[in-house]
């Protein structure tokens, strides 16, 4: 009778192999919502710096506060002109 104690099997079973992967993709969201969140931010402060007074966000809210219809118009013919050169 031998009194050797049996070696593990080397390789990982299936539950570790598991774990690893969903660590690894836990990680990978991690990483993936902080550039995210980033790019959001980045945005943000894009968007506000825009639309301080005399900045085109501020000029153009101010021009379809004033005339709404003609700047519907003027979007729509602008979609036309993007839409007709593809």
């Amino acid at each position: 009778m031998s009194t050797e104690i049996p070696q593990a099997n080397p390789q990982p079973g299936v539950a570790e192999r598991a774990v690893d992967a969903a660590t690894d993709v836990s990680r990978t969201v991690g990483e993936v919502a902080g550039g995210l969140r980033a790019a959001v931010d980045r945005l943000t402060a894009a968007i506000e710096e825009a639309r301080r007074p005399g900045r085109p966000l501020s000029t153009i809210a101010a021009i379809t506060r004033e005339a709404p219809l003609a700047s519907l118009f003027v979007a729509f013919l602008f979609g036309v002109a993007v839409a007709r050169r593809r």
